[in-house]
């Protein structure tokens, strides 16, 4: 399927102003930057007679003869580069501009545009799509800087928390916009109250939002849901070790910008990870010891057909295979970049990782491989804590997994531990997960989520754990999430029938969802970071439940590491954070 967002950047904003038939110059931001990024190639952009693409933020030279299509989000500091470009008439650096916004522009900025260089504009809009679609069935909306507004105890940042949630709540909404649903919206009632906030604003703007779009054809809700949970629903998923292929990569390896480093022949080499490589689609949810099976089946299909190479697949077979064919080059590239990354996975994994795992999968679960009850998790935990060869952040996942496991420990155990790992320092990676509303310190017990039985599925021994998202996701679709824990923000929701049977409303405009019109959606929000595991969960529930396509998203994306070097910042003031970052 395409990726959400392609189709109506090229309906608004390339189709609009290409009847004028000749070349432009395209300025961008930072967030438009990556938002085309994620869903055009610069080969696309040629085809839409774009010949040069420009950061709005820097100097430039003026181009007189050329027009300018701006593609830029409605802040006042993109704004004011546009004003400085058609400063004055004779200072103009481009013959006219198009000015295309990601969504609604604030009147304030409106009229400052228009009291100043009405004349050299052609045309101004507002495309709504303000979220990165990240993955098919993934969207972001880059904004992991709301993690610290949502959960820092901080009482002077209740101001910044309430422009943060506004913001999310308007790029939600464009999200919905985008699928060409009005869903009904519903939150998860623990452990904070910031998903009901969210989740009000958010059926507050659909409602506006669908009264004044005329284009639209969806008046009342429609037949699709979109849950709203709060990160502390699950902190399980968020510091254990995965062992499916992506998660575990961006876990264990330094993979920036969704770019990965590699050596081959002594040669450094990068290669990005992205949707456009089926072969990383096909394999990126699949087991590491199913993808180290895959590849080499892989490549023996390819060597076979020439049998330049007698059925070796050694990296050095491989190199003198690509010399002789160029059009498998292509194809063998990428199995090399999978081959070097899965490997590097398994190296990391055989040093280190492996002897966590067994561990880990106890604590999280509460039973070991063979479906005993663990009666003493200090005792499953211990062995890691004492072993030299672990770093300090490991002791701490395992730590964190421990005082979940048993929903809160004790001051004094709390102390002992970090005591005993000498992780003084560290310890507020710990302590602030309870902004989260997870208990660490509890005052009194409290009674942990019911989990779905899955002993039955078949699973590896130390990937035995199941997101809690995947239950939330099945149960939504089947009709069972109980509506004390998930309030509806509507008064009166469409109703939902996972069973994607047909809606009664008129047919919407024939986009890339065509072949899932008759389907319902299940579009999830979570606040403060998802993980590549939950992700995982929106493929997989959908691959089941063939009649509804689920769709998730968040702030931005998690990796264990980041997500503590967050947390332990949560009780920091605010601008030494950025200090920090900057350095």
């Amino acid at each position: 399927r395409d990726q959400p967002g392609r189709h109506e950047i090229k309906a608004t904003v390339f189709d609009d102003c290409k009847k004028e038939g000749e070349w432009k110059i395209m300025l961008l931001d930072e967030f438009t930057t990556k938002l085309l990024a994620s869903c055009c190639k610069m080969t696309d952009l040629l085809e839409e007679g774009i010949t040069v693409v420009e950061n709005i933020y820097k100097n430039r030279e003026p181009v007189r003869q050329m027009k300018a299509l701006y593609f830029i989000t409605p802040t006042s500091k993109s704004v004011d580069c546009f004003l400085r470009d058609f400063a004055s008439k004779s200072e103009n650096k481009y013959k006219a501009a198009y000015i295309y916004f990601t969504d609604f522009c604030p009147d304030h900025l409106f009229n400052k545009i228009k009291a100043s260089c009405s004349k050299s504009i052609r045309r101004c809009k507002e495309i709504n799509i303000s979220f990165i679609p990240h993955e098919s069935q993934v969207y972001t909306l880059d904004v992991p800087d709301a993690f610290y507004y949502c959960y820092s105890p901080d009482p002077g940042n209740a101001h910044g928390k309430e422009a943060v949630m506004e913001a999310l709540a308007e790029q939600i909404v464009t999200v919905c916009a985008t699928l060409d649903e009005n869903p009904g919206v519903r939150y998860k009632s623990k452990p904070l109250d910031n998903a009901s906030k969210l989740a009000q604003l958010v059926e507050k703007k659909l409602e506006d939002y669908y009264k004044i779009d005329e284009k639209s054809l969806i008046k009342g809700k429609t037949h699709s849901q979109l849950l709203i949970i709060d990160r502390g629903f699950d902190p399980v998923s968020t510091v254990l070790h995965e062992l499916t292929f992506q998660a575990m990569a961006y876990d264990l390896l330094p993979i920036e910008n969704d770019t990965y480093k590699y050596k081959t022949d002594g040669k450094e080499k990068e290669a990005v990870l992205e949707e456009e490589d089926d072969l990383w689609v096909r394999i990126r949810h699949r087991h590491i010891a199913v993808v180290l099976e895959e590849i080499p089946k892989l490549m023996k299909e390819i060597s076979s057909t020439k049998k330049a190479t007698e059925g070796k697949t050694s990296l050095s077979a491989l190199t003198q295979l690509m010399k002789k064919m160029p059009h498998f080059r292509k194809q063998i590239t990428k199995q090399v970049v999978h081959l070097n990354l899965a490997e590097d996975c398994m190296n990391k994994f055989k040093l280190n990782i492996e002897k966590l795992c067994k561990t880990e999968q106890d604590l999280a679960l509460g039973t070991d491989a063979d479906g005993q009850k663990v009666k003493d998790s200090m005792r499953v935990l211990l062995p890691v804590l004492l072993n030299k060869s672990h770093d300090n952040h490991d002791k701490i996942r395992a730590i964190l997994l421990y005082i979940f496991s048993i929903n809160g420990t004790t001051e004094e155990n709390l102390d002992r531990l970090i005591q005993n790992v000498r992780i003084e320092n560290e310890s507020d990676m710990i302590r602030n997960w309870s902004y989260l509303g997870v208990p660490i310190v509890p005052q009194s017990q409290q009674g942990k989520p019911l989990r779905k039985d899955r002993s039955a599925e078949e699973t590896f021994q130390l990937s035995r754990w199941t997101p809690y998202i995947k239950d939330i996701m099945e149960d939504a679709i089947d009709n069972r999430l109980d509506s004390k824990e998930w309030p509806y923000c509507s008064q009166c929701p469409a109703v939902w029938n996972g069973s994607g049977a047909v809606s009664a409303r008129q047919k919407p405009r024939a986009n890339y969802l065509e072949d899932r019109k008759n389907g319902s959606k299940l579009i999830v929000f979570v606040i403060g970071g998802m993980t590549y595991s939950e992700m995982r969960c929106a493929y997989e529930v959908s691959q089941a439940h063939k009649s509804c396509d689920v769709i998730i998203g968040s702030t931005h994306i998690l990796t264990p590491k980041k997500l503590l070097d967050d947390i332990k910042m949560l009780n920091k003031p605010k601008d030494k954070i950025l200090l920090i970052k900057d350095e």
